[in-house]
């Protein structure tokens, strides 16, 4: 008996940023917009308008505005990307038994066996308008027999479109495309295999393998087998379950809070090491309490998607504050991130937090070589009487 075709659909949130600024000023629709951090930032987001210009992120706003003038610049729906995000998600996990968050603003959805009971393109095209309904956000859909194909076709379909490659058709719809199409061919890339002739992808299909690997090495076989049509259709379901946590559990119970407070923000500090090192971010954060009696409670918030020490700091505080009863002598501190998604270049880009990110990853670095707490804030150094014992408990 042979394996069921496979049904994968891509959505993407289009322009999301700008798509959310709109939602909420509708007088920016139709015009340049630029979503970033001042005119000393970088472009985080931009409309299609601004994209005319040849704006595009990671770009200096300095430099946008002499391409654009008259480009408009906001962030001001800024904390409402991740309420928009997670909305979409709960939209989606309604609908569908497996799903794979792959960042903030897109989504992999397996709908293999699904076309048994109705029609895959006909389900896929509702949901993306059920989500267009509810939230108000374009967003456009993919739908493939493999999940790069899914997604190349999104890319195809923008803005707010869709696209399908019905099994059988993957060469059809690859070989007319330019090589840097597929994800993961760069410039660099790009360039090297166009100077060897190569410019569609119908080109590295019909290169001997061998060849292909002389030019790019091991990273051929990956890209020779994407120009014959064939991928991954494995979905990484677990997002929401997979998490990183930290705890303490101290040689003397204390019930000093400015002791507990410093234990707990060395955790957050350990926690978000660990999370970055998995170059994620997190959207929600729970914080353990552990008293003398072993009684165990917690509590957790979601806060915007982010990996900095410094924001899941100031949440776990606020946690602490509404959780710890004053008074009890507390045995055991724990943090535990969750809800990762992978860190992305729009979401690093806001304000300074490209910069602090940059920083973190720098301190994190140093103390994986030389040891833990190497390098600290000065806040949370211990004491020298301090006497706890540490332990890690990834729950992944």
């Amino acid at each position: 008996m042979s394996a069921p075709v496979r049904h994968i659909a891509h959505l993407d949130l289009d322009s999301f940023f700008v798509s959310v600024e709109i939602l909420h000023n509708p007088s920016l629709k139709g015009k340049p917009v630029i979503v970033g951090g001042g005119d000393r930032g970088v472009v985080a987001a931009c409309s299609y308008e601004a994209r005319k210009f040849g704006i595009h992120s990671a770009m200096p706003i300095k430099q946008a505005l002499q391409r654009c003038p008259h480009a408009i610049i906001t962030n001001a729906s800024r904390k409402q990307y991740s309420h928009y995000s997670r909305w979409v998600t709960e939209l989606i996990a309604a609908k569908v038994p497996l799903f794979e968050k792959a960042s903030i603003d897109e989504f992999y959805i397996d709908l293999t066996g699904m076309d048994r009971f109705f029609g895959v393109t006909a389900f896929a095209q509702s949901l993306r308008q059920h989500i267009t309904e509810k939230t108000g956000l374009p967003i456009s859909c993919g739908l493939a027999t493999a999940r790069f194909i899914a997604k190349m076709a999104t890319n195809e379909a923008k803005p707010n479109g869709f696209l399908v490659v019905p099994p059988g058709k993957e060469k059809e719809f690859l070989w007319p495309l330019a090589i840097d199409k597929i994800n993961g061919v760069g410039e660099q890339t790009a360039a090297l295999l166009k100077s060897k002739g190569l410019y569609h992808i119908e080109d590295i299909a019909r290169t001997p393998l061998e060849l292909l690997v002389s030019y790019v090495g091991k990273w051929g076989e990956s890209l020779w087998e994407k120009a014959q049509g064939i991928g991954s259709t494995t979905l990484v379901t677990e997002w929401e379950q997979k998490s990183v946590s930290h705890e303490r559990t101290f040689e003397e119970d204390s019930q000093e809070v400015d002791f507990l407070i410093q234990q707990l923000l060395q955790l957050v500090e350990e926690t978000a090491a660990s999370v970055r090192a998995e170059e994620k971010m997190a959207g929600c954060l729970t914080v353990k309490i552990k008293y003398q009696d072993f009684e165990v409670n917690s509590k957790q918030g979601t806060l915007d998607y982010t990996a900095l020490d410094d924001v899941l700091g100031a949440k776990a505080k606020q946690l602490f504050a509404e959780l710890y009863q004053t008074g009890r002598k507390v045995r055991l501190l724990g943090v535990r991130c969750s809800q990762l998604v992978p860190i992305t270049l729009q979401m690093s880009l806001f304000d300074q937090a490209a910069e602090k990110l940059q920083l973190y990853q720098a301190v994190d670095q140093l103390n994986s070589r030389f040891g833990k707490h190497t390098l600290t804030k000065a806040g949370i150094l211990p004491k020298q009487d301090d006497k706890t014992d540490q332990g890690k408990t990834p729950n992944k």
